[in-house]
C-alpha cells in the first residue's frame, strides 16, 4: 500500500506523538469491528508502526461480541451497519469511551445517546476525490444513457439508442451541499464548462448559490452531497422532485434517505424525470455489500429502480478507492492516539 502525503505526514505526527511516551508503556489496543479483509490487510500494516496493538473481527459490533472490546476504551466501527442505543450502552458498561467510526457520516449511531453514556464518537475523512470522480461517471452515464446501451450491446443489439445523449456543456447542474465532496464535484464540473449552480445552509465555497426551490427548478442535473439528518432526510420528497424541469437527472452519492424513494419511482417510470444514478438507497443496509445472487432481494423500491432503462445502481461503492482506504484505515487508528493523548495530558 502507498500512502499519500497528507496521510504519511500524519503518520509521522502520530510516531512522534507514540515515542514521545515512555518505550516501556504497553501498545494501545484498538478493537476493529466490521472489518473487511482489505481494510484488515491495512490495520495489520500500520498499526503495529504506530504503537497500536489490533483486534480484528469482520462482524458488526453489537452486543453478542462486546467482550471483544474489553479492556480496550477504544474501537473502530464501519459503516455498513448500525449501532444501537443497547449495543453502545453495552461498549460503555465494559469501559469503552472513544468510537472512531470509518466514515463521514454518523447516521449510524446516536451520537447524543453515546454521549450520554460517557462515548465520544468521531468520523475520519478521506480523500474526497474518491466519491466526486465517481459522481461524474454517474453523471456522464446517465446522460449518456449507458445503462440500456449496454444491455442492449451485450445482447448484440448495436443500434444507435433511439435518445441521444446530451453534452454537459450544454446542462445547468445544481450541487445541495458545499462541502469537501460537493467542493471537489463543482472543481470537476467546471473543466467541462456547463454552468453551475449551488445550495447549502451554510455556504462554503465561491459558488454562485441560489434558494433550493430555484436550483430544483432550473437544473438538467441535481446531485446530492449533504449529510443526512433529521432535516435533510427526505429532502427531495414528493414536492421537490415535482419541482424538477422535465427530464432532470438526479444523482445521489451522498445518503439513500435524502431522498424520498416512493416519490422518485413514478417520477421516472412515467418520463417525468430523464434519469437516476444512485450509489445509496434507502433500505440498503442488510443488501449492499453481500452476496444476494441466491435469496431473495426483500427492498422493493431496489428491485423496481433496477428494471427502469433510466435509472442506474451501485451498491455504495463511490468511496472505495485504495487512496480513501488508505486514509481511512489510518485515520481511525489516528483518531484514537489522540483521544488516548488528549486523556493522558488532560
Amino acid at each position: 500500500m502507498t500512502y499519500s502525503e497528507p496521510a504519511l505526514t500524519a503518520a509521522r505526527r502520530t510516531r512522534s506523538l507514540a515515542s514521545a511516551s515512555s518505550s516501556a508503556a504497553p501498545k494501545l489496543g484498538i478493537t476493529i469491528y466490521g472489518c473487511g479483509q482489505d481494510e484488515a490487510v491495512l490495520f495489520r500494516e500500520l498499526a503495529p508502526r504506530l504503537g497500536v496493538m489490533p483486534k480484528i473481527t469482520e462482524a458488526a459490533v453489537s452486543e453478542v461480541n462486546i467482550d471483544l472490546a474489553f479492556g480496550n476504551r477504544c474501537i473502530s466501527v464501519g459503516h455498513k451497519t448500525q449501532v444501537t442505543d443497547s449495543t453502545l450502552l453495552a461498549l460503555s458498561q465494559v469501559g469503552v469511551s472513544y468510537i472512531s467510526t470509518r466514515s463521514i457520516g454518523y447516521n449510524h449511531i446516536d451520537v447524543g445517546y453515546a454521549d450520554s453514556v460517557g462515548i465520544s464518537v468521531e468520523n475520519v475523512t478521506y480523500s474526497p476525490d474518491s466519491v466526486a470522480d465517481y459522481t461524474l461517471m454517474l453523471m456522464l452515464m446517465a446522460v449518456r444513457h449507458a445503462k440500456s446501451m449496454i444491455r442492449r450491446a451485450d445482447a448484440h443489439d448495436y443500434r444507435l439508442n433511439e435518445v441521444r445523449g446530451r453534452e454537459l456543456r450544454d446542462l445547468t447542474i445544481g450541487i445541495i451541499g458545499t462541502g469537501r465532496i460537493g467542493a471537489a464535484v463543482m472543481d470537476r464540473l467546471r473543466g467541462f464548462g456547463c454552468w453551475l449552480l449551488a445550495y447549502d445552509i451554510r455556504p462554503k465555497t465561491a459558488a454562485h448559490y441560489v434558494p433550493l426551490d430555484e436550483l430544483l427548478q432550473r437544473s438538467d442535473i441535481v446531485t446530492l452531497h449533504t449529510p443526512l439528518t433529521a432535516e435533510t432526510r427526505h429532502l427531495l420528497d414528493r414536492r421537490r422532485i415535482e419541482q424538477m424541469k422535465r427530464g432532470a437527472f438526479v444523482i445521489n452519492t451522498g445518503r439513500g434517505a435524502l431522498l424520498d424513494t416512493e416519490a422518485l419511482i413514478p417520477a421516472l417510470a412515467c418520463g417525468r424525470l430523464g434519469g437516476a444514478a444512485l450509489d445509496v438507497l434507502e433500505g440498503e443496509e442488510g443488501i449492499f455489500y453481500a452476496d444476494c445472487r441466491n435469496r431473495p432481494i426483500e427492498n422493493g423500491p431496489l428491485l423496481r429502480l433496477q428494471e427502469l432503462p433510466n435509472v442506474l445502481v451501485s451498491p455504495h461503492t463511490a468511496y472505495y478507492t485504495d487512496r480513501a482506504l488508505g486514509d481511512t484505515v489510518e485515520k481511525s487508528i489516528v483518531n484514537c492516539l489522540t483521544f488516548e493523548s488528549r486523556r493522558q495530558h488532560g
